[in-house]
């Protein structure tokens, strides 16, 4: 018999798909400016970096002076992402080392502000309501635009010294990445453009600028170099996105859908907002892909406690964890209060709060699509929920009090925080909470009235404790509520202007629960729920 072998056959070694491409190899991210720059990939992006520089002027080079703090440059390099996941393009950034700046010599104020992110949920919900176009765009290399006061040395950039004056060092004449002053320079160069076209800042929030003239109205949320837009029409949009790029070099992304590492959906019933990519990377750094998934964030045991337990072996990894989830609950309330729970212990985490926080990590798993909803609604009421567990930390008895703030049906705001003081009984710990959402919702009033949606109707406070909602509306006073005397007129000022209203609700329809303690399954299902916390659209029919 004769065999394939015999006639010079053989099976191949790999199988080839003729119907799918090979996608190209992905340079890794280099160690140092000399492995950058023998990779073409790289290279090139450090070349457009600097070919920026050199053409926005953003320094001189002179020669070194006696005795002058001359700072070091640095590359920084990374893989740029779109909004899937998947690589977009290499970013070779240049950045000046700060830390080697001195406070009065190089280096003066250095506060900027950033927006708040019951601002962007505030501003989100209005624009849905009002059926108005959101609309995203980038600064490129947004800090070169901002101006600095000081005198600021730097070494030349590693591979690109100037041949024939390899001694001299960069005098700024603009700001740099890594500066301390440089997110100050930016913004204060930012806000003062942005005033010549009619634009003013809030009161409330720094980094919100409002346009209102005659019928025509718009908002800018500023963080950093990234930037929401939204107007009342399409043409005042873009007019005011051609006067911007007129004098920075904007990048235009189009209609929302990627902003600070948040995935938006736009539908016929409105955005769902989700950072499901972001959770994946958690679970994924926390080396449980394969972990199996529980329906609580938090068990319903007593409160950890934060001297028992061994000591966890490697604490930078529980504090790099925790400040991860952290920002995960800019659309995730449901896990607000595991994660303040878990954030208590960074100084010194121990073996059963790192159960803790892999709790989370295991609740995340099986629900890692789910986000936060905001529909079309009236945006003319207020309507809150407090609550105060009291007592609940077994090391210090102090309280923890949690709050949500409804703009009629959306949620834009919630805490979970423990109290700074002692409670003596549970009335003073729900008062205190009672006080801590009328200052938020006092807030969002001033807000709200900038922003041309003024709320005329008394905001409403439900509380759980009868004696916290008599307080509010009564003037007793005798030796056990001294004390609280500030929260407590502090709250009836606003009850007796009318600008809010504090009522009792019985604890089975106590949203802000969720926000103090562990629940049972079905009740934390209600509560998530009634959060607007939902596993995305179905279809996205009506997206712009």
């Amino acid at each position: 018999m004769t065999t394939r072998a015999q006639h010079g056959i053989f099976k191949p070694r790999q199988l080839f798909n003729l119907h799918t491409s090979t996608s190209p190899v992905i340079s890794p991210l280099p160690t140092n400016p000399i492995n950058a720059l023998q990779d073409h990939n790289w290279k090139m992006a450090m070349k457009d970096e600097y070919d920026a520089l050199i053409e926005n002027k953003t320094w001189d080079l002179v020669p070194r002076p006696t005795n002058a703090n001359v700072i070091r440059s640095l590359w920084i390099f990374r893989h740029k992402k779109k909004s899937d996941g998947s690589f977009e393009r290499y970013k070779a950034r240049l950045v000046g080392n700060g830390s080697n700046q001195q406070t009065g010599v190089d280096c003066g104020e250095t506060f900027s502000p950033v927006v708040k992110p019951a601002t962007i949920r505030t501003v989100l919900s209005i624009a849905i309501s009002k059926s108005w176009c959101l609309h995203q765009l980038d600064v490129k290399n947004a800090f070169l635009h901002g101006n600095i006061n000081e005198t600021v040395y730097m070494h030349q950039p590693p591979g690109f010294r100037d041949p024939q004056h390899p001694d001299y060092v960069c005098l700024l004449k603009k700001s740099l990445y890594g500066l301390k002053q440089a997110p100050r320079a930016w913004y204060q160069r930012f806000a003062e453009f942005v005033a010549t076209l009619g634009f003013s800042h809030s009161v409330c929030d720094h980094s919100l600028f409002i346009y209102h003239y005659g019928n025509d109205t718009a908002y800018i949320l500023l963080y950093v170099d990234d930037i929401i837009l939204t107007a009342s029409s399409d043409t005042l949009r873009q007019s005011i996105m051609s006067k911007l790029n007129s004098e920075f070099a904007m990048k235009d992304l189009g209609p929302l859908s990627y902003f600070l590492g948040i995935s938006v959906i736009r539908h016929s019933g409105g955005i769902f907002l989700s950072q499901h990519k972001y959770a994946e990377e958690i679970i994924e750094r926390a080396a449980m892909s394969s972990c199996k998934p529980v329906s609580t964030p938090v068990d319903t045991k007593a409160k950890l406690s934060g001297i028992s337990g061994n000591p966890y072996h490697d604490p930078s990894e529980y504090r790099s964890l925790a400040g991860a989830l952290q920002y995960l609950t800019f659309t995730r309330p449901d896990i607000a209060y595991a994660v303040q729970q878990v954030c208590l212990f960074m100084h010194d985490p121990r073996t059963q709060h790192m159960t803790a926080l892999k709790r989370i990590i295991r609740y995340l798993k099986g629900t890692i699509t789910h986000g936060l909803h905001i529909s079309p609604s009236l945006v003319d009421t207020l309507t809150t929920y407090t609550d105060a567990d009291w007592g609940g930390c077994p090391d210090t008895r102090r309280s923890t009090s949690g709050y949500c703030v409804y703009l009629g049906d959306n949620l834009v705001s919630w805490s979970a925080k423990r109290q700074p003081t002692l409670s003596r009984s549970s009335a003073e710990a729900e008062y205190r909470g009672v006080a801590n959402v009328v200052a938020e919702s006092c807030w969002l009033r001033n807000l709200l009235l900038e922003l041309q949606c003024p709320v005329t109707k008394a905001t409403i406070v439900y509380c759980d404790n009868v004696s916290a909602v008599y307080l509010s509306g009564n003037p007793i006073q005798h030796q056990r509520t001294k004390h609280i005397e500030m929260d407590i007129h502090f709250v009836r000022e606003k009850v007796a202007k009318g600008q809010v209203r504090v009522l009792h609700v019985p604890s089975r329809y106590q949203i802000a629960d969720i926000f103090t303690k562990g629940l049972p399954l079905q009740l934390f299902d209600d509560f998530r729920d009634s959060l607007n916390i939902r596993q995305p659209p179905v279809s996205t029919t009506g997206v712009y």
